[in-house]
């Protein structure tokens, strides 16, 4: 009995609207622990595929009739498999086309407001990987922020909106996920911009990302404000753009703050860090729309899919803004580091342009959750 396919595409629109839905993960527990498909409306079980290969009669009574069925593996062979075991004793099921490589790869796009000038800005949200990049489109032009690797979606983005992709913009030189930017600039001939601070040792021109700049977008002069905001990397750069946004790059999350140990530089940077969310961003107007280019849980993402929240709320909520005393911030950071990303190290040479591997072991470096934050 054939079975049909969900893309992730599916997957993803379901998870926003909050359609109940039972995910059987058939990849073995290890690989779920690490990384899985969450959702508030998602029940979820794991029996590894090798459970499975006598049959499912043992754990048929676990698969509901009364919600979709999606099953789950790495690569989507294995739930193929399952899924047509499960549809041969009598249910409904679908697999993920792709499995959870094309989970991690998927990009939304998710309109987040106007700009005063004319034009738009979007998020793209990676809700596989908890990534989220942007385009600030304006009068024909439009800049793209912390690409993903996946350019053609920007490309094809842009071209579904009548823009040319004249700017393309990383906030620092990323760790746990590998940039689009410089790929997407080549193609579409832009400009790529990148912190000089974090770019000592890339091997391919860039344009020199540092405050005081000005960039504008279209004809309506649409600014992008760059804001030195260091702790991250040594870099890092926040912009504010038409006065109304501040994307925050990996500083500020709409539920935890930015790790500074990624460079191998924890007690070197956590000052920097706590001058960035406690001097720096602390001046800059309430009023603020903070968009961080990740999420790190479902509670972070609202009701429409989006991931934001004004940079007021954020200082009375989030608890990495609320340490007075520094010492408590010092070992609050120092002693919460969570484990280090995936392959970070070969994806910092990568983003260097010291390393370039093909498109499937890019994809495997990618595998797992990103792991920006401290919580």
């Amino acid at each position: 009995m054939s079975v049909k396919a969900m893309t992730a595409e599916q997957l993803t629109k379901k998870i926003i609207n909050k359609e109940p839905l039972f995910l059987l993960d058939v990849r073995n527990e290890s690989d779920v622990k690490d990384w899985k498909i969450e959702g508030k409306a998602v029940d979820y079980v794991n029996v590894p595929y090798f459970e499975l290969l006598d049959g499912v009669e043992d754990m048929i009574e676990k698969v509901p009739t009364d919600r979709e069925v999606l099953v789950v593996c790495a690569k989507e062979g294995s739930s193929i498999m399952v899924a047509e075991m499960l549809a041969e004793a009598g249910r409904t099921v679908h697999y993920l086309e792709g499995g959870m490589k094309a989970w991690s790869e998927h990009l939304e796009p998710v309109k987040i407001g106007d700009l005063t000038g004319g034009g738009e800005l979007y998020q793209f949200v990676r809700m596989g990987k908890g990534c989220l990049s942007y385009m600030i489109m304006s009068n024909g032009e439009a800049a793209v922020v912390d690409a993903a690797r996946m350019t053609g979606v920007y490309i094809n983005f842009a071209k579904k909106h009548d823009v040319s992709v004249t700017h393309v913009l990383d906030t620092h030189l990323h760790a746990d996920h590998i940039s689009g930017g410089k790929k997407l600039a080549d193609q579409t001939g832009a400009a790529y911009w990148l912190p000089p601070k974090d770019a000592e040792e890339v091997t391919f021109e860039y344009e020199r990302l540092e405050e005081g700049q000005r960039i504008t977008i279209g004809t309506a002069f649409i600014d992008i404000q760059p804001i030195y905001s260091p702790g991250h990397t040594i870099g890092s750069t926040s912009f504010i753009v038409d006065n109304q946004f501040l994307l925050s790059g990996d500083i500020l999350f709409v539920d935890s703050i930015g790790r500074p140990d990624l460079a191998g530089l924890a007690e070197d940077w956590v000052g920097d860090l706590r001058e960035t969310l406690y001097d720096r961003y602390m001046v800059l107007s309430k009023g603020l729309i903070v968009l961080p280019a990740h999420f790190m849980i479902m509670d972070e993402v609202n009701k429409d899919g989006s991931v934001w929240k004004e940079l007021g709320v954020l200082f009375e909520e989030n608890h990495g803004l609320n340490m007075e005393d520094e010492d408590v911030f010092r070992q609050m950071v120092t002693n919460n580091l969570p484990a280090q990303p995936n392959a970070y190290q070969d994806i910092r040479y990568i983003n260097m342009g010291k390393l370039t591997p093909d498109d499937e072991e890019q994809r495997e470096m990618e595998i797992g959750p990103n792991r920006c934050a401290i919580r």
